[in-house]
């Protein structure tokens, strides 16, 4: 789709971006990466995988233009996104609570009328079974997977309180 997009308006932000739905992002030190990366590690061992299915686009004021989940998917995303943005101890982290797709960023009211004259109609599935961390490459100027950490569906036990007499 990317491709296709770029055949019809020619080159446009995030064109050469892999697809990814964003979490959050953030700036850090390699050390302070190394400490994330503790924390997301421990963040993705209580997830457990789920299907996800995207079959509409949709436009944000800024000019984008996605592919959004339906209402099912959407609800269980939402709900890995908040885990991570509740949990994850980072300082400055734009967080994200809208799941979506990207194909586009920042397209012009004309760029993005084309986007959605070319694509029509949308079905794709995968499941959901883990998060990546990205980082900005400044020489190229996109962002590259470092790491991959699998959800290990473990979920913890519910702490019931109870009484001792």
């Amino acid at each position: 789709m990317k491709k296709q997009l770029a055949g019809e308006v020619g080159w446009y932000n995030s064109k050469n971006s892999v697809g990814h739905i964003t979490i959050c992002e953030f700036k850090a030190n390699e050390t302070a990466i190394e400490i994330i990366k503790k924390q997301i590690g421990k963040l993705c061992n209580p997830l457990i995988p789920v299907e996800v299915h995207l079959n509409e686009f949709g436009t944000f004021p800024n000019g984008a233009f996605f592919i959004a989940p339906n209402n099912n998917s959407k609800k269980d995303l939402k709900h890995i996104m908040k885990h991570f943005n509740k949990s994850l101890q980072v300082l400055d982290m734009k967080k994200s609570d809208n799941p979506h797709l990207s194909i586009a960023r920042k397209l012009s009211p004309e760029n993005l009328i084309k986007a959605n004259g070319l694509f029509t109609e949308v079905n794709l599935h995968f499941v959901c079974d883990s998060v990546v961390l990205r980082q900005f490459d400044e020489k190229v100027k996109q962002f590259f997977a470092t790491h991959t950490f699998k959800f290990g569906s473990n979920p913890t036990p519910e702490v019931i309180q109870g009484t001792l007499f």
